[in-house]
């Protein structure tokens, strides 16, 4: 099994260039402004067409309305001679100066001259039976006179001349361009730092981080760089791991692969000896096949691969048969195994083998570690609702605060088990079949000295 990682091929090198998903961004925002600035220019340039038609020989505008709806109303509460007193007024003078009061003759109500184009247009309007005609010009069916407002003869402010419509379109055309650009550009350089990102991991670069780059973002594209970080670090752990895992392997095995070398040398050399030398060499291969057999179960467990099939077991009973096991052994070295059980819930879909071994592995870690004449407390308790808990405590030399999670890894014999035997697999194994099931593992210091290894499942 090789821990390299496979180089990344030719031109997978990120390049800070103009992607594809750049264009797409770019058009798809500045053609979306477009269509919103035709319409825009479509509807103003409607607007003004109406305006130009409305700026006929009609006054037109809010003053002109307000003095229409006054006079009218006059006549049709007052009649012809209200009206012309309304007309001749001095202060309703002021607010409709330009209203005429027209006979079907055209003559005026007070004899002035009347504007002829007005006229005209007032007539027209009044063919076109709508609701804008009404509010300039206005016919009473009593008296048959027509009302319409004219423009004031007086000066007139000079108009500014409004910009020509090709010149606002162009302008817009232009803003729209800079949105469209700055807009995509910001969409995409978080693309372009997970793509330089991706091709240095894929270059072996396992330390890349992109999220540091993609700065203070809080959007999707943020998240996706966070998540990025969370996969190059796991993955980093992984292939580390890995590297550790052959290396603690390699070192296992010389030891053992060593010792057969030598004593087959000196079978050869001294055949008196070959007898204990044979023996020597079926202990070192049962060592070695040992080592072999929980490196292959690590690794199912690593790979997540199935070891045998779930089945409906008495979980206590499993647990104390380890226990009396425990206890056999530990009697013959001076030490004691003892046993509490609080449990409302006996069965449960487990992998029996598995969970035996979990347990198993864990009394034994303790009862190497355990001082003769010292006993081992095993604790089981549950509900019918809640998971069930497992704890083995012993008296034995502890471990520090920043070895609590090192001793569940492959090879970890902690700072107090240099001198004791095995490969440090056991509790890694046990680690791995807990979550298996769904648990969790942990250890803690014991009060008074000691280690504490609390399993829990679900």
């Amino acid at each position: 099994m090789s821990d390299a990682l496979p180089s990344a091929p030719p031109g997978t090198r990120a390049r800070v260039t103009v992607g594809r998903l750049f264009w797409k961004f770019f058009l798809a925002f500045w053609l979306a402004l477009i269509v919103a600035i035709v319409l825009v220019a479509a509807l103003v340039s409607l607007h003004q067409q109406r305006a130009r038609e409305d700026a006929s020989s009609l006054a037109a505008g809010p003053r002109a309305e307000l003095a229409l709806r006054s006079a009218t109303a006059t006549l049709e509460h007052g009649g012809v001679e209200a009206l012309r007193d309304w007309l001749r007024d001095d202060e309703n003078r002021r607010l409709g100066s330009g209203v005429y009061a027209v006979d079907r003759n055209g003559a005026d109500l007070l004899g002035r001259p009347v504007p002829s184009e007005a006229l005209a247009s007032a007539r027209e309007r009044l063919q076109q039976h709508d609701r804008r005609s009404q509010r300039i010009a206005r016919q009473d069916e009593t008296s048959g006179l027509l009302l319409f407002v004219a423009p004031s003869e007086g000066p007139r402010r000079p108009r500014r001349g409004a910009p020509p419509l090709a010149a606002l379109v162009a302008v817009g055309l232009l803003a729209s361009l800079a949105f469209s650009a700055l807009l995509a550009w910001y969409l995409t350089k978080p693309i372009r730092h997970l793509r330089s990102g991706f091709a240095s991991l894929a270059g072996g670069a396992l330390d890349t981080r992109v999220a540091a780059r993609i700065g203070a973002r809080n959007d999707e594209l943020a998240d996706l760089g966070r998540d990025f970080d969370r996969m190059a670090a796991q993955l980093q752990q992984l292939v580390g791991a890995q590297r550790r895992l052959l290396h603690d392997v390699s070192h296992e095995l010389r030891s053992p692969l060593a010792r057969l070398r030598a004593a087959m040398d000196i079978a050869r050399q001294e055949p008196s000896r070959r007898e204990a030398m044979l023996e020597r060499i079926e202990r070192e291969s049962v060592r070695i096949d040992d080592l072999v057999g929980e490196l292959l179960t690590l690794a199912r467990l690593d790979a997540g691969a199935p070891h045998g099939d779930a089945e409906r077991a008495d979980v206590a009973e499993l647990l104390e048969s380890v226990v009396d096991d425990a206890r056999f052994e530990a009697r013959g070295a001076g030490r004691d195994v003892h046993y509490e059980e609080r449990l409302g819930r006996r069965h449960a879909n487990v992998r029996a083998d598995l969970l035996h071994r979990a347990f198993e592995n864990v009394i034994r870690n303790a009862l190497k570690f355990a001082p003769p004449g010292s006993r081992i407390d095993v604790r089981a308790e549950s509900d019918d609702a809640g998971p069930l808990r497992v704890s083995v405590a012993d008296r034995g030399p502890g471990i520090a605060d920043e070895e609590r999670e090192a001793i569940f890894e492959p090879f970890h014999r902690g700072s107090a088990g240099g001198a004791t035997q095995g490969y440090g697999l056991g509790l890694a194994i046990a680690r791995r079949a807990i979550e298996l099931h769904g648990g969790r593992i942990e250890a803690t210091p014991r009060e008074g000295g000691g280690l504490v290894v609390t399993i829990e499942l679900p």
